[in-house]
């Protein structure tokens, strides 16, 4: 009988099965798995990072990336919410990573501070704390891991550098962690140290201390979310060092480790990896490092940026999320096949588990991996992904080949007495597009601890004795729509659920609701960039602030908002159209930017920095009064109207030709915002 690619053979005592008839001979091998001479590593689980609104040279976390996913409606908010973290549903995911945000710019956009400033606290800004939440509603068993991109400008005192008060950074990072216990009764499990960025050995010892002496003996240390090197060769020769960091977490491994991180003997995880477009690419990129960052890396956990793509499609680094969900204005969103491949893993294995001491390389290529959770469970993950279909962003994939395979597995000690096993498969077509993903096929029979599978190119099988897994569905959400063509806001909100405006994504500076209580006018609810130092930066952030919205095919739009100008003598504030830039690009950002400042002139450039000034000239207007200004784009050319009346026209644009809709201001500075209106 011809056996079917991919289908169970169920093997017997007479051999590994019928031949296939008219077909050259398997390439077959066998594998053992046993756990008589005792168990690998523990397994510490497969997260996620919400943060780094994206990534630059190597990576970044969970926030900014998941600003649009707040501004869902139920049921769809929540439907998003289960594929992600409930248990035996989709990706069940074991970790949550979030951004400590730091009021700039960490890829995608910038996430607030819990302390803008030094005499201030809030543990209700931005969204992180109420995305932590709902993954500790749907498992509260799910892992939290702290990390910052950036810090506010005080902390520093004017110096682009966390570590000259160590204590003082130290007092910061500790107070997110109590205040995440104090006002959302979160318990952060690890907290990390500066994504991507230098660390300093004297600061990491420090914050051991302070945890300590706070009563959060139970919080782990992670470092350095870099590179292994130099935290694995330091922490070699400071055995102080050694004794502080629990995990050594390194970006984008490419599945390998170096030896002085193996001689640690500390935990090796892949802290941030994927980062690649949610095709089906991308799928085999994540199926691929799930299963070899351990086989070889010895990483016991491996964290995705990112969570959701839950910003602007045209921000850097667009659709790298293991789903997307960048339409709140529709209930748009789509379930991409990384997150079934997710489910592969999470679904059948849990932290605490153990890794089986097996090489886990396939003699036809592809690579398995085998955990245990020590009362007899057993589950077994292959992966059989083509150099080709499984490339992620980073680093350069050498060149491998995987071809047809026929494996036998001989489960030996504990495993012996399994009589049937669980069966998953995903195959990742990419001739049809017609890809089959997470399929529950008929259970293997296990003969005297023997039996056999035929390996395609380009599938995923899970093999365990778990009953529990299952692909879960909801409805189709509502088609995909563009963003509204006609869209305001006024920002009267009384409580607002959360600290920002929705759709508006802040790529440098922090725009709150803000209640105005002097006023006693029409503007006691407006919006408020609140950020008034330069903040430690991880990337270049603008000298400005900046907030984009909209449809970034947009070409011809009229912006109107009131604008307030706070800061006397130097203040100024812009509205912009067709802003083509933003995330760790955004000091490049190009548009139409009709600014108004405090001493009463105006200027229209076609760039954020205000090199390129197109018109300028008097305006009028003062700080610490209220003025509505209007911009109008029209084909390659431009107007603009201050309270109501037209104070500049004929102005020639000739790029970009199309962008978001914007508004900001001059420098660090407050200024207020209200009844924004784009059509």
């Amino acid at each position: 009988a011809a056996l079917l690619w991919g289908t169970i053979l169920l093997a017997c005592s007479c051999g590994p099965g019928p031949p296939r008839v008219g077909a050259a001979p398997l390439l077959a091998a066998t594998y053992v798995l046993d756990d008589a001479n005792g168990l690998g590593r523990e397994f510490d689980g497969i997260g996620a990072v919400s943060g780094g609104g994206g990534s630059g040279s190597s990576g970044a976390a969970v926030l900014a990336t998941s600003r649009l996913l707040v501004n869902y409606q139920e049921p769809y908010r929540s439907q998003i919410l289960d594929y992600l973290f409930k248990p035996n549903f989709g990706a069940s995911l074991h970790i949550l990573k979030v951004e400590i945000g730091g009021d700039a710019q960490s890829t995608d956009g910038t996430e607030p501070s819990h302390m803008h400033y030094e005499n201030d606290e809030n543990y209700f800004r931005g969204y992180e704390w109420w995305l932590m939440k709902e993954a500790k509603k749907r498992n509260p068993k799910i892992k939290l891991i702290g990390l910052p991109w950036a810090f506010p400008g005080w902390i520093g005192k004017g110096e682009n550098w966390p570590y000259d008060y160590p204590d003082i950074t130290a007092y910061y990072i500790v107070s997110w962690i109590l205040g995440a216990k104090q006002y959302h009764d979160l318990d952060i499990d690890y907290i990390g140290i500066w994504n991507e960025r230098a660390f300093s050995s004297k600061y990491i010892k420090l914050l051991r201390y302070t945890l300590d002496k706070h009563g959060l003996e139970q919080v782990r240390i992670i470092a350095s979310d870099r590179l292994w090197e130099p935290i694995s060769f330091v922490m070699m020769i400071d055995s102080e060092l050694h004794g502080v960091v629990d995990v050594i977490g390194a970006h984008y491994p490419g599945t390998k480790t170096v030896p002085n991180a193996v001689l640690t003997g500390k935990k090796l995880w892949s802290s941030e990896d994927y980062s690649t477009f949610n095709n089906d690419v991308g799928a085999g990129c994540w199926a691929r490092i799930l299963n070899q960052n351990y086989v070889n890396g010895n990483m016991t956990s491996t964290i995705a940026w990112n969570l959701v793509a839950s910003y602007y499609e045209e921000l850097p680094f667009g659709r790298c999320g293991l789903m997307t969900a960048q339409e709140p204005w529709s209930g748009h969103y789509k379930v991409e096949s990384p997150i079934w491949i997710t489910a592969h893993t999470t679904q059948f294995t849990q932290p605490g588990w153990s890794y089986l001491q097996v090489d886990g390389h396939l003699e036809g290529g592809g690579s398995f991996v085998a955990l245990t959770d020590g009362l007899g469970n057993l589950t077994i993950i292959i992966e059989t992904m083509s150099h080709n279909h499984s490339k992620c962003i980073r680093p350069p994939l050498p060149n491998f080949s995987v071809i047809p395979q026929r494996a036998t597995f001989y489960l030996g000690g504990s495993f012996y007495m399994v009589e049937t096993l669980q069966v998953w498969h995903s195959r990742l077509d990419f001739e049809s597009g017609n890809s089959s993903l997470f399929q529950q096929l008929r259970p293997v029979n296990v003969w005297r601890g023997r039996f056999s599978l035929d390996l395609n190119v380009d599938e995923v099988y899970t093999l365990t004795t778990l009953k529990t897994g299952r692909k879960c569905g909801f409805p189709e959400p509502p088609p995909p729509q563009p963003f509204p063509s006609n869209y305001k806001d006024d920002f009267n909100i009384r409580n607002p659920p959360f600290s920002e405006a929705p759709n508006f994504a802040d790529q440098t500076g922090v725009f709150e609701y803000f209640v105005n209580a002097s006023d006693p006018g029409d503007h006691v609810f407006t919006l408020r960039q609140v950020v008034v130092q330069r903040p430690i930066t991880w990337v270049s952030d603008a000298d400005q602030t900046i907030s984009v919205i909209g449809n970034f095919k947009w070409v011809n739009m009229t912006v109107t908002c009131d604008i307030y100008i706070e800061k006397p003598r130097d203040g100024g504030v812009f509205i912009a159209g067709r802003v083509d830039n933003g995330g760790i690009y955004v000091r490049r950002t190009k548009g139409v930017f009709f600014w108004v400042f405090a001493d009463g002139t105006y200027r229209v450039t076609g760039d954020l920095a205000g090199e390129k000034v197109l018109m300028k000239g008097l305006a009028g207007v003062r700080d610490n009064a209220w003025h509505t200004l209007t911009l109008n784009i029209q084909g390659n050319s431009a107007s603009g109207l201050l309270n109501g009346y037209l104070l500049w026209e004929n102005v020639t644009i000739s790029n970009p030709g199309n962008g978001w809709a914007a508004l900001g201001t001059r420098s660090f500075e407050l200024a207020q915002f209200d009844n924004f209106h784009v059509e």
